[in-house]
């Protein structure tokens, strides 16, 4: 069987506890992302790129439909990711956006450090 994948995807710690602990309250999450992840394996790049990291460092925000609740995309999840290179992508976190407002440049520098540590 090909990988017809033109990325490998590398999950955060941060993402990875952030993903299991919403699983908890809201069931569908894992379904909701699937294509997400999906097209950005494919390469589509997704999402509204965060300013303030300089021009060689591509982050983005991802609104992601809750299926949980019926509020749609603006209340939905929002995935922040990394294009780590041209073939790769690191997932840095996810959060509900009713238990979070926004995330910060400093948070996402956060995670970023202690993924690189």
């Amino acid at each position: 069987m090909t990988n017809n994948n033109r990325f490998s995807m590398i999950f955060a710690d941060e993402f990875e506890n952030n993903l299991y602990k919403l699983s908890k309250k809201y069931r569908n999450i894992k379904a909701d992302i699937k294509p997400i992840i999906e097209q950005l394996l494919k390469g589509d790049i997704l999402g509204d790129r965060f300013s303030g990291f300089g021009s060689d460092i591509y982050v983005y925000k991802v609104r992601v439909k809750n299926s949980n609740i019926q509020k749609g995309k603006s209340g939905g999840y929002r995935l922040i990711y990394l294009m780590e290179s041209e073939t790769s992508i690191l997932l840095l976190t996810i959060y509900s956006k009713s238990q979070q407002e926004d995330i910060t440049i400093n948070q996402i520098n956060a995670i970023l450090d202690e993924f690189n540590s």
